[in-house]
C-alpha cells in the first residue's frame, strides 16, 4: 500500500513561477523567505508528513478518538482519548516549530508568508487530515487573538499556543444554531472582577477536547446580559480549559467540559466534541475586544479556515490521485486496447483509467495553483506598502476565498471518488485505502460554511455589492493571457486559447447576468450560486493552467530538458478539453436554469 509523497517538483514551481515567490519575499518583513531558506522548509516538511504523519493516517483512522465519561488519558475528568501515535506526533510537531510557522515572531513565531504556509499545510492535510485539522484551529485562534485581543489576553494565551504548548478552537455552532448565527443562545454574565460566566451548549468542536495538549483556549460566541438580538449582539469570550494563574502556570480546570464526540463518516481521529459551559457554575471566560463585535473577531479565524479547509480540497485530490497512480501500475488486468492476444497489461494502459488518472492529476495542479495565487495576494493585501496595491490584493483574496472553499473541496470530494472507481470493486474495501480519502474529503465541502454559504457569500457580498468591479478586473487580466495564448505555437496551445478564450467570455456573461438579476430578482440569482462558484473555480483554474503551460514552454523554449514541463503542457490540455469545456453549460445553467429550481410548490416535492 502506498504512502503520501510530497510533490515537492510541482510546489516549488508554483510558488516560483505561478505565485511569485520572489515578489513575496520582498514585502516588508518577509525577507527572509528566501528562496533557499523556503526551499529547506518545504524539504522538512515533507519528510514529517511522509514520515511520521502520513504512517499514522490509517491506523487513526480504523482506532478514531475516545471518549471516555471516566476520565481522559489526562486524568482531569471526561474527555477524549486520541489514536496510538498521535499524541507523540503531535509533541514532535510543536517541538520542531510547525505550530510557530506563520504566527508574528512577537509571540515566537517564524513569521513566514501565507504562499508558505499554504504549500506546508497541503502536505499535512494529505498525509494525514484529521491531525491537520488541530494545528489548523490553533493557528486561526491565534490569529483573532492576536489581531482583536487586549494586552493582557495575548501575553496570556499567545506565547503558549504559538508554542504548541496550547491549542485553540473555535466554538460557533449550536443546537438551533447552524448556519444561522443569530439564533445563538450562550449567555455570557458579567463579574465584578471583569470576567465572564459562560453558559450554554456548543457542538461540532473541533478538537473541542484531547489529550495532545496541556490546555485548550476555546473562543466563544455568547450573548451578553444588554446585547441586541440578531447577529449585532453577538460578542467572543476566551474560556480555556485549565485557567491560568498570574505567573503563566495552570490554574484550576474551568466549568468547560466535552460531553460527548460525534461519531461520524470520515475523519475518524479528530474529535468532534459536544461541549458544554456552566454546568456546574458557570465556566470562566474573558471578553475579546468590544462587546457585540464577536461574529467580525469570528470572521478572522474563519476566513482563515476556509482558506485552509480550502486546502483540503487540494491535498483530497493529491492524495487520491498519488494511490489511484500507484495502484493502476500495479494492477494487472486484460489485454491492451486493440491488442489481440496480447498479454494481461497493467490498467494504467487502458484509455478510460488514463481519463481518470489525467482529471484528478489536473484537478490537483489546478486546485493547487489557485490557492496558491490567492495566498501569495494575501500576503501582498497585508504588506505591500502601495495602499492601492494592498486593497486590489484585498479585494482579489475576498472573491477568490469563496472559491477556493467552496471549489477546491467539491472538486477534492469527485477527485476522491474517481479514486474509488480507478480501483473498481477494491476501492470499495477499506483495506485499500482509497475510500478513507472519500470519507474525510466529504466534510470539506460542509464546515467551516458549506458550498452553497460560499457561493451566496460570492454573488452579494462579494460581486453584487461592488457591481462586479473585481470580477470584470479579473476578466480583463485572463483575456490579456489570452492574448497570449493566441500568439503560442503548436496543437497544444491552439486547443487550450480555444477552450480558456470560450470560458472566459462564458463567466464574464454569467457574471454580469448575476450582477444584474441580483438586484431585480434575487431569488433567481441565488439559484444559479452553486454553478456560478464552479464555473469561476474551472476558469480560474483553466487560468493558472493556462499560464503555467506559457511558463513551461518558455522554459522549453530556452533549452531546458526537464520532461517535467512537457508534461505540464499536456496536463494543461486536459485541463483545457475535458474540465474548460463545461463552462459553456455552466454559464447556460446559471441564466437560464432558475425556472426550474422555484417553480415547484413546496408540497409538491
Amino acid at each position: 500500500m502506498s504512502e503520501y509523497v510530497a510533490p515537492l517538483r510541482d510546489i516549488q514551481f508554483v510558488l516560483k513561477e505561478l505565485a511569485g515567490l520572489d515578489q513575496v519575499a520582498q514585502l516588508p518583513g518577509y525577507e527572509d523567505a528566501t528562496v533557499d531558506l523556503v526551499d529547506a522548509v518545504l524539504d522538512e516538511a515533507a519528510k514529517f508528513a511522509e514520515g511520521v504523519l502520513s504512517p499514522l493516517n490509517i491506523p487513526g483512522d480504523r482506532e478514531g478518538a475516545k471518549w471516555s465519561a471516566n476520565g481522559s488519558a489526562n486524568g482531569d475528568g471526561p474527555g477524549v482519548t486520541m489514536p496510538a501515535g498521535f499524541k507523540e506526533a503531535y509533541a514532535l510537531f510543536a517541538e520542531s516549530g510547525w505550530t510557530a510557522l506563520q504566527s508574528d515572531p512577537e509571540w515566537g513565531g517564524q513569521g513566514l508568508p501565507k504562499l508558505v504556509g499554504a504549500a506546508v499545510t497541503e502536505m499535512w492535510k494529505s498525509a494525514n487530515h484529521a491531525f491537520s485539522l488541530c494545528p489548523l484551529l490553533t493557528g486561526g485562534a491565534a490569529e483573532a487573538l492576536s489581531l482583536c485581543g487586549s494586552d493582557t489576553l495575548k501575553k496570556t494565551f499567545l506565547e503558549k499556543m504559538t508554542s504548541g504548548v496550547w491549542t485553540g478552537t473555535m466554538n460557533l455552532t449550536e443546537p438551533q444554531a447552524g448556519s444561522d448565527l443569530s439564533a445563538i443562545r450562550s449567555r455570557a454574565e458579567p463579574q465584578a472582577d471583569g470576567s465572564f460566566r459562560i453558559f450554554g451548549q456548543k457542538i461540532f468542536i473541533t478538537y473541542g477536547d484531547h489529550d495532545m495538549a496541556e490546555n485548550i483556549v476555546h473562543l466563544v460566541l455568547a450573548r451578553t446580559p444588554t446585547a441586541p438580538e440578531g447577529v449585532k449582539g453577538i460578542s467572543m469570550f476566551v474560556v480555556p480549559k485549565f485557567l491560568v494563574n498570574a505567573d503563566g502556570s495552570l490554574g484550576a480546570r474551568n466549568d468547560a467540559w466535552c460531553v460527548s464526540i460525534e461519531h461520524k463518516l470520515g475523519i475518524h481521529a479528530s474529535p468532534t466534541a459536544v461541549m458544554a459551559f456552566g454546568d456546574h457554575g458557570g465556566a470562566v471566560g474573558y471578553l475579546v475586544g468590544e462587546e457585540n463585535r464577536g461574529l467580525e473577531y469570528m470572521f478572522i479565524m474563519m476566513n482563515a479556515a476556509r482558506f485552509g479547509v480550502g486546502l483540503e480540497g487540494v491535498a483530497a485530490c493529491e492524495r487520491a490521485y498519488q494511490r489511484a497512480r500507484d495502484y493502476a501500475r500495479d494492477r494487472i488486468q486484460c489485454v491492451e486496447t486493440g491488442v489481440r492476444g496480447g498479454p494481461r497489461v497493467p490498467i494504467i494502459r487502458h484509455p478510460d483509467v488514463r481519463r481518470m488518472l489525467m482529471s484528478m492529476r489536473a484537478h490537483a495542479e489546478a486546485t493547487r495553483a489557485l490557492a496558491y495565487v490567492v495566498g501569495a495576494a494575501h500576503d501582498v493585501a497585508t504588506r505591500h506598502p502601495d495602499t492601492a496595491t494592498r486593497r486590489r490584493n484585498q479585494a482579489f483574496v475576498d472573491l477568490m476565498i469563496p472559491v477556493v472553499k467552496g471549489w477546491s473541496t467539491e472538486v477534492g470530494i469527485q477527485v476522491a471518488s474517481t479514486g474509488i472507481q480507478v480501483h473498481g470493486g477494491m476501492g470499495f474495501i477499506e483495506e485499500t485505502g482509497a475510500a478513507q480519502y472519500l470519507r474525510d474529503a466529504r466534510i470539506s465541502a460542509i464546515y467551516e460554511g458549506t458550498t452553497g454559504i460560499q457561493a451566496n457569500d460570492l454573488i452579494g457580498r462579494k460581486m453584487a455589492r461592488e457591481g462586479g468591479a473585481t470580477l470584470n478586473a479579473l476578466i480583463e487580466e485572463m483575456r490579456a493571457l489570452d492574448a497570449d495564448l493566441g500568439q503560442a505555437s503548436g496543437e497544444h496551445f491552439a486547443a487550450i486559447h480555444r477552450r480558456f478564450a470560450a470560458g472566459v467570455e462564458a463567466l464574464a456573461e454569467a457574471g454580469r447576468w448575476i450582477v444584474d438579476t441580483y438586484g431585480i430578482d434575487v431569488r433567481a440569482a441565488s439559484a444559479g450560486a452553486t454553478p456560478f462558484l464552479m464555473l469561476l473555480g474551472i476558469v480560474a483554474g483553466g487560468w493558472q493552467m493556462a499560464r503555467a503551460a506559457l511558463i513551461a514552454q518558455a522554459k522549453i523554449d530556452a533549452g531546458d530538458t526537464d520532461p517535467f514541463y512537457q508534461d505540464k503542457i499536456v496536463t494543461a490540455r486536459f485541463f483545457a478539453d475535458h474540465i474548460l469545456s463545461q463552462a459553456d453549460g455552466l454559464a447556460d445553467c446559471i441564466t437560464f436554469g432558475a425556472p426550474g429550481v422555484m417553480a415547484l410548490d413546496e408540497d409538491r416535492f
